[in-house]
């Protein structure tokens, strides 16, 4: 008999989410960044293995909003509780709980849905620190169950999708069993894209970007993509660019590499830089670049 479970996995910015669904995985279908607010839309991540389909929900980052970007970002990660079976808190094992990891833990528990704890990053904090930050949650609420991981490293993963096997049901499977993401080919185009500008550039300026892929067109021998990049800013389109083009050919080389191995054939990428000022508190802007409150109800 078939089983399946819808599990989301929230935290705080930069705790490894995107990275532990890879891992999961075993391939890359949501970004990651040293850089916060990384994920900014809800990941669909598909593990199937046997009779069993894990669908997980890689949410972006809870913390307080301070634009219309920003609440779109808590509404996905809110409304992903209510798509849900089951809910990974995945957190840093270096740091106490602090106030939004004491907020998520309020949703978890007014949604009634069990919780694992994944406590990430433990190559980081030792095992003396571990054992007080466990200590600390485990005061905090009845988890069922806590689980240590690296997930950079692939270490502990295997355990997160063995506690996950509790929460599964007898169910026919939502996807087919060679899917691994319910994600457009243009939206991982987009991502891969922003995922390398975040990568490139420093300071705010990746967190006033967007990616818009205009043209993606396949001939049997090579994709075709042309995408825009939007800033907030005159002065970051020039910085995005860079001297004689070198910065945005960078972007383009390295997101052109991701890419090539996620679909398996060459990729021609063609990108332009344009500003929309203060577009991350613009309603209809948001919508144009696929930010829509409506698609998450």
């Amino acid at each position: 008999m078939r089983k399946t479970a819808f599990i989301a996995i929230v935290g705080r910015p930069n705790v490894g989410k995107s990275t532990l669904l890879n891992a999961i995985l075993g391939e890359k279908v949501a970004i990651v960044s040293s850089k916060p607010q990384t994920t900014r839309n809800r990941i669909t991540g598909i593990y199937t293995k046997g009779e069993e389909q894990f669908v997980f929900l890689d949410t972006p980052g809870f913390q307080k909003p301070r634009t219309k970007l920003g609440e779109y970002m808590l509404t996905a990660s809110s409304s992903s509780l209510g798509s849900s079976d089951a809910v990974i808190l995945i957190a840093d094992a270096s740091y106490s709980p602090g106030e939004i990891e004491k907020n998520i833990l309020e949703k978890v528990s007014g949604s009634k849905l069990p919780c694992i704890l994944v406590l990430n990053k433990t190559d980081m904090s030792g095992a003396e620190k571990l054992a007080k930050t466990i200590s600390e949650y485990d005061a905090l609420y009845k988890f069922d169950a806590v689980v240590p991981t690296c997930a950079s490293r692939g270490q502990g993963v295997d355990d997160v999708i063995s506690e996950c096997e509790k929460f599964l049901t007898e169910s026919e499977w939502f996807f087919p069993e060679d899917m691994i993401t319910d994600q457009p080919e243009r939206t991982i185009a987009a991502e891969v894209i922003r995922e390398k500008i975040l990568r490139t550039l420093n300071d705010e300026i990746p967190h006033g970007t967007a990616v818009s892929v205009e043209e993606f067109k396949e001939d049997g021998k090579m994709i075709r993509i042309r995408a825009d990049i939007y800033c907030e800013k005159a002065s970051h389109k020039g910085i995005i660019i860079g001297k004689d083009g070198e910065t945005l050919k960078k972007i383009g080389s390295y997101a052109r590499e991701d890419l090539e191995r996620f679909f398996g054939t060459k990729v021609y990428i063609n990108l332009w830089v344009k500003v929309k000022e203060k577009w991350r508190d613009s309603t209809l802007n948001l919508n144009n670049l696929g930010y829509n409150l409506k698609d998450l109800k």
